[in-house]
């Protein structure tokens, strides 16, 4: 099968979505975003790719810096909500969709309260690629729970499987992964992303 290159994205799923935030100017907005990566061990830097016309991606970069939080599987509901709440119309959005945060222990970010895993970023680039933005930041500091020891113990942590959107946040418990569950709409009807902002 040729894969259209509007879906081409689709072929890295499942992916562990992780929460971005940003606050500036008494503002806090966030968004799940799936397309990010460890770029840098030395320094240690990471990017992620997000829309430019996004609330959260233009508050990060006017507050150069943001948080990545990887959640629980437990906090897939709220974190479903974040994309479909738009960031411009509340003051914060965390709060809004029921994620409790603090703020970060070296950078002015959100820390969302209950997060497995926690980066603080100071915003070190931003570069138009294609039809998104491609944020690079240097890791300042970075908080896991228990969970992880050099590596994940995924008895201790279930994290949330990012499948796609369909009218909802698409993830299913590994146990319930079957072939063909994920067929839905054809590419050009409905959403494929959620929103983001």
């Amino acid at each position: 099968m040729d894969v259209p290159s509007a879906l081409v994205h689709r072929l890295f799923y499942p992916q562990v979505p992780a929460v971005m935030s940003a606050q500036r100017r008494g503002r806090v907005s966030a968004m799940p975003v799936v397309s990010y990566a460890s770029i840098s061990d030395s320094p240690p830097l990471l990017a992620v790719s997000c829309n430019p016309d996004g609330f959260t991606c233009k508050l990060a970069v006017g507050a150069k810096a943001f948080s990545l939080s990887v959640m629980p599987r437990s906090s897939m509901s709220s974190v479903e909500r974040l994309a479909q709440v738009r960031g411009a119309d509340v003051k914060d959005k965390l709060e809004s969709v029921g994620l409790a945060h603090g703020s970060g222990t070296v950078l002015p970010v959100p820390v969302i309260e209950g997060a497995e895993a926690v980066l603080e970023c100071q915003l070190r680039s931003n570069r138009q690629e294609g039809d998104h933005v491609l944020l690079v930041g240097l890791v300042k500091a970075a908080h896991a729970s228990d969970a992880f020891s050099e590596f994940w113990d995924f008895s201790r942590y279930s994290p949330i499987l990012y499948a796609g959107w369909r009218g909802g946040l698409t993830t299913y418990p590994p146990d319930k992964l079957r072939p063909g569950a994920l067929r839905g709409r054809r590419a050009g009807r409905g959403r494929s992303r959620p929103s983001t902002g």
